[in-house]
């Protein structure tokens, strides 16, 4: 009877977001337009958090922000570790402001995302062909710098890994190093039990969102970056440990 639930909240849960999707793919660009791009920034940091933390309410999922460290002052590139198929409106569902998401290309073929993507001009690479991803962030360099935004940047580039952290891409430090600007560090916890990364169907429960201390890129070079990714990449490992130890 109880996986019987699960089924029947997650199909129910998959068709109620397709609707709430489908509505905000009406609403955002009106707000957009209408304000002549204005309310664009607005938009990701209010109208984002209600649409992911809607979704997240209806498959019975609680989304915890803690602050586990010094908080960030500026422009910033937010990092997470990416394993489970809630982490897209998990981050939606934080609020980030002046941000602009790094996602993959695959989402434009949804309908719904690219709209909402297009019209609050969110960044899409294509994650297997590396010259052109870093065109694109390239190019996105100068209206990140001009307008004063931060980015998102899941490093693992997929939720589909073998491990509980994949290898890490250099997308996101490389922006940080152009950019001058620190990397902020979040950990979902939890994330990942409820929700496996190829799966739909969500288990209740409660996520955590732990925002660590911003990582100073200034000293940071071309030579020393693999080092520098590598010493991240550990400390998610060792934040995965800490969560599993917990649960036993």
């Amino acid at each position: 009877m109880h996986t019987l639930y699960i089924y029947l909240r997650a199909g129910i849960t998959i068709v109620a977001t397709l609707i709430i999707l489908a509505i905000s793919s009406i609403i955002v660009p009106l707000l957009v337009i209408l304000s002549l791009g204005l309310l664009r920034n607005l938009v990701i940091e209010y109208y984002g958090p209600l649409l992911g933390r809607s979704i997240l309410a209806l498959a019975g999922v609680r989304l915890k922000i803690v602050q586990a460290g010094e908080k960030v002052q500026g422009q910033a590139v937010y990092i997470s570790n990416h394993s489970s198929t809630l982490d897209m409106f998990i981050i939606i569902g934080l609020g980030l402001p002046r941000v602009r998401f790094v996602a993959k290309y695959e989402l434009l073929y949804n309908p719904f995302f690219f709209i909402l993507g297009k019209v609050t001009d969110q960044i899409f690479i294509k994650r297997d062909e590396s010259e052109k991803a870093i065109a694109v962030l390239k190019k996105a360099h100068q209206y990140i710098k001009k307008n004063r935004l931060s980015l998102y940047v899941a490093p693992e580039g997929t939720r589909k890994h073998a491990g509980v952290v994949g290898p890490f891409k250099k997308g996101a430090f490389r922006m940080a190093l152009d950019l001058g600007y620190p990397i902020v560090p979040i950990f979902f916890e939890g994330a990942r039990d409820l929700c496996e990364g190829g799966s739909l169907i969500v288990k209740p429960g409660e996520v955590i969102a732990r925002f660590h201390s911003p990582i100073d890129t200034s000293d940071w070079t071309l030579e020393t970056l693999d080092a520098h990714i590598e010493e991240i990449r550990k400390q998610y490992i060792e934040w995965e440990k800490q969560a599993s130890a917990k649960k036993k």
